[in-house]
C-alpha cells in the first residue's frame, strides 16, 4: 500500500509519532548485532564468522556413524540389534526369548533385555584412553592438587586416617610400587591380547593366536601353563589383579620374572611384604570411576591395554548367546557378573573400533573386520562428538589433545624413573625394570615415538569422577629450560 492510499487519520497519526519507526529500526539493528555476536561465538576454528552448524555438519556426521554402528551390530552381534534414537543415542536389544538368568537382588528384577547407550559420550571416553596414562605415578601425586594429602590416602588400605597427614608414612607405603613417571607409553604396542578367564576358552584353541600378539594382558590368578596352553597361550606381559589376589601372586608369577604386575585398587602392608619378595615389576592401577555397561577386572584390563596398544583383541569373555552360568577355565562355576549387560557393552565397543571380540561362535567363521568403522570414520565421529559436547556446555570449540586439561604441572624428565625402596629383597632389586621404565624413546616403535612428539612429551592422567574434561596434564622439561 502506497502513501497515497493511507487514510487521512492514519497519515496524521504517523506524522505525530515519528519515533516509532526509529525505535523499530533500533530494535532491528540490535537483533542483527546479537546474531552477529552469536555467529562469531560459535565460529568453527580456522573459519572466523562461520556459524558452527551442528544440524548440517556434526549431527549429520554422527547420524551416519550411528548407521555404521547399527550395521556392525547387525552383522557381528550374534542376534543383538541396535535401534537408533538420535545422532548420539541408541538402544541395543537382545532377541525375543533370550534367557535372562541374572537376578539383581538390590532391585528385585531380572536383567533387562535392552540397554540404552550414548555413543557420543562413549567414543569420547575411549578415544581419550588412547592418550592417557593408567598407572599411578609420583608425578601425578605431586602435580594433582592435594594429591598426597587426599588422593594418596584413598590408595592405601588400613591407613587409619582419611588423609595422609603423615606424608612420610604414605610415601613409604606407596613408594615400592610408585614409578616417578609413566613406565609405559601410548601406542607402545601394535597388537595386544586381553585374555579373560571365562570357561568359554576351553571351547577354543586360541593359544598360538594369543601368543602372536606384541603384548598379552591377563587377570588375577589365571594360570598360564602347558595344561591350558592351547586354549590361553603361554605369553605373559601384564597381569592386573585385585588386592585379594595380589596376596597370592608369588606362586602364580613363578617362572615369569618380567611379567609386570598391576594392582587394581589398593595397597597395604601385607601386599607390600609380598611385593618386596617378588622379582617382578609391580605398579598400582590408577583408579578411574566412570559409569559404563560392563564391570570387573576384565574391563579394567581393556582400559589398561588401550592406553598402550593400537589394536586390542579380546579373548575369554562370555559374549556368546546361551549363557547359563559364570564359569572360569581353571575352576568350578560360581555366581558372578551380569552377563547380558556386559555382552551388550562389549559389542558396542567392538562396533566403535575399541576392541575385536574373539569367542567360540566367532572362531567358527573367517574373521572379517570390514563391518567395523574405519579409523578415519572414528576420527571424524570423535571430532564431531567433541564439538557437539563443547557446544552443549557453552565452551570454546578447540580441538586438540590438551583441550580437557584442567590441571597442569611440570616435572624434570630426569626425575628418577625406577620404583622401589631401599629395603627391597635381592630378588626385588633385580626386577626387570629395564623392559619398561628404562626403555629409551628411540627404542619405541615409530607410532609411539610420533605420538610422544605430537604430545610434546606431556603425560595425561584421569582424575576421579564421571567427567571427561578433568585431566591432569604433566609437562616434562628440564628446570634449566
Amino acid at each position: 500500500m502506497t502513501r497515497a492510499h493511507l487514510q487521512p487519520a492514519a497519515l496524521a497519526a504517523a506524522k505525530r509519532r515519528p519515533t516509532v519507526a526509529l525505535l523499530l529500526c533500533l530494535a532491528l539493528a540490535f537483533c542483527l548485532a546479537v546474531l552477529s555476536i552469536q555467529s562469531s561465538f560459535f565460529a568453527a576454528p580456522g573459519a572466523p564468522g562461520r556459524r558452527l552448524d551442528l544440524d548440517a555438519g556434526d549431527v549429520r556426521e554422527l547420524a551416519g556413524f550411528q548407521s555404521r554402528v547399527q550395521q556392525c551390530v547387525a552383522r557381528r552381534g550374534l542376534g543383538l540389534t541396535a535401534d537408533i534414537i538420535d545422532h548420539c543415542k541408541l538402544v541395543l536389544k537382545f532377541p525375543e526369548g533370550t534367557n535372562s538368568t541374572w537376578f539383581n537382588t538390590q532391585f528385585k528384577i531380572f536383567e533387562p533385555l535392552e540397554y540404552k547407550y550414548d555413543v557420543c559420550e562413549t567414543i569420547l571416553l575411549w578415544e581419550q584412553y588412547r592418550n592417557m596414562t593408567t598407572v599411578l605415578t609420583r608425578e601425578y601425586l605431586d602435580v594433582r592438587p592435594d594429591g598426597w594429602l587426599d588422593y594418596a590416602a584413598k590408595r592405601i588400605s588400613q591407613l587409619g586416617a582419611d588423609k595422609c597427614y603423615n606424608r612420610t608414612l604414605c610415601d613409604e607405603l606407596l613408594s615400592i610400587l610408585l614409578p616417578a613417571k609413566p613406565p609405559f607409553h601410548p601406542r607402545q604396542f601394535a597388537t595386544c591380547a586381553v585374555v579373560g578367564n571365562s570357561g568359554d576358552l576351553l571351547k577354543t584353541e586360541f593359544g598360538q593366536e594369543i601368543d602372536a600378539h606384541d603384548a598379552v594382558f591377563r587377570d588375577n590368578e589365571a594360570p598360564v601353563n602347558k595344561t591350558y596352553a592351547k586354549h590361553v597361550g603361554l605369553k605373559r606381559d601384564f597381569r592386573l589383579v585385585v588386592r585379594g589376589a595380589a596376596r597370592n601372586m608369588a606362586p602364580i608369577l613363578k617362572g615369569s620374572s618380567d611379567e609386570a604386575l598391576i594392582i587394581k585398587s589398593l595397597t597395604h602392608k601385607e601386599i607390600n611384604a609380598v611385593i618386596k619378595e617378588l622379582p617382578n615389576p609391580v605398579y598400582l592401577f590408577q583408579g578411574i570411576v566412570l559409569r559404563r555397561g560392563a564391570k570387573g577386572t576384565g574391563m579394567k584390563s581393556i582400559e589398561l591395554a588401550l592406553s598402550m596398544c593400537d589394536v586390542i583383541d579380546m579373548y575369554g569373555f562370555t559374549v556368546d548367546p546361551g549363557y547359563t552360568e559364570w564359569t572360569r577355565y581353571f575352576s568350578p562355576p560360581r555366581k558372578g557378573h551380569n552377563p547380558l549387560q556386559g555382552r551388550a557393552y562389549y559389542q558396542l565397543l567392538e562396533c566403535l573400533g575399541v576392541i575385536r571380540i574373539h569367542s567360540p561362535m566367532r572362531a567358527q567363521r573367517v574373521e572379517d573386520w570390514s563391518a567395523i568403522p574405519s579409523k578415519e570414520e572414528i576420527r571424524r565421529a570423535h571430532a564431531a562428538a567433541f564439538r557437539l559436547k563443547k557446544h552443549e556446555t557453552g565452551q570454546p570449540v578447540e580441538l586438540g589433545p590438551f583441550s580437557n586439561c584442567k590441571v597442569w604441572g611440570t616435572v624434570d624428565p630426569d626425575y628418577g624413573p625406577v620404583s622401589g625402596t631401599s629395603d627391597m629383597s635381592e630378588a626385588r632389586k633385580n626386577s626387570n625394570y629395564s623392559k619398561w621404565e628404562l626403555l629409551p624413546l628411540e627404542k619405541l616403535r615409530r607410532e609411539a615415538q610420533e605420538h610422544y612428539i605430537q604430545m610434546g612429551g606431556v603425560s595425561l592422567y584421569k582424575m576421579d569422577g564421571n567427567k571427561l574434561d578433568d585431566l591432569v596434564c604433566v609437562r616434562h622439561q628440564h628446570s634449566s629450560s
